[in-house]
């Protein structure tokens, strides 16, 4: 087990590019020790290079949140290195389907954005559990997307929207289920960001990258079971 890890322990999936490397680059910048999770082990440790090169503690790591196992074998490596978790920031997701309507969407598509979008935070949560259980100070971060709110839904990316409205229904169960246990549980949407799942002309990395290192790095009087852009709330 590490014996010196610089501040909390943070785990971050999909984390080789866009949002989630930015997370890692923020969270690093604030002393923490990161964890850069990708299911491509050569392109984690080079963005875990990249990072470090920079003076952050940021480690690699192999993460394929559809793949039981290796979430397992992940976490093991979790346990073996340090013994606990005290941020889990669940970003990998795919499948921005604009091409799609509900009426005549190929399920195909929208069963492999559920698997990933909700079953993989939703899996990689279950595998991870009793490491932030071993925190003091441990925060769960869904990245979802104001598409999620019942409040505004209308029509179009019907896998996409399907899938981050059940990570918010996941966000609140998990809530309600830890708030005993002192693990805050949140979901926040970054906003339409440049990357390349969200396309040109969307709002700088680090700028949505930021409300989830809030969110990351909550106090222990902070609010759980809610939906935030920006630090403010969101409607469900």
């Amino acid at each position: 087990m590490s014996t010196s890890p610089r501040g909390r322990i943070c785990l971050v999936t999909g984390a080789n590019r866009g949002i989630g490397l930015e997370v890692c680059r923020q969270l690093g910048r604030l002393g923490h020790t990161v964890l850069l999770t990708s299911r491509d082990p050569a392109s984690a440790r080079s963005r875990a290079r990249e990072l470090a090169a920079d003076g952050l503690d940021v480690q690699p790591l192999t993460l394929d949140v559809t793949d039981a196992e290796c979430i397992g074998r992940a976490a093991r490596e979790v346990e073996r290195r340090f013994g606990r978790l005290d941020v889990l920031v669940n970003n990998a997701a795919i499948t921005y389907d604009t091409w799609q309507r509900a009426g005549t969407a190929d399920l195909g598509v929208v069963g492999a954005a559920m698997d990933t979008n909700v079953y993989g935070p939703w899996r990689t949560v279950q595998a991870l559990l009793e490491l932030l259980r071993a925190s003091r100070h441990a925060r769960i971060v869904n990245v979802s997307s104001e598409a999620a709110s019942l409040t505004g839904m209308g029509g179009g990316t019907p896998a996409y929207t399907l899938s981050k409205t059940g990570l918010n229904a996941l966000t609140r169960m998990l809530a309600a289920e830890l708030r005993a246990d002192g693990i805050l549980v949140n979901a926040v949407c970054p906003g339409w960001v440049a990357t390349d799942m969200g396309g040109p002309g969307g709002r700088p990395v680090p700028e949505g990258a930021a409300g989830i290192v809030w969110a990351a790095t909550l106090p222990d009087d902070g609010p759980t079971g809610g939906f935030f852009r920006d630090t403010r709330p969101l409607p469900w």
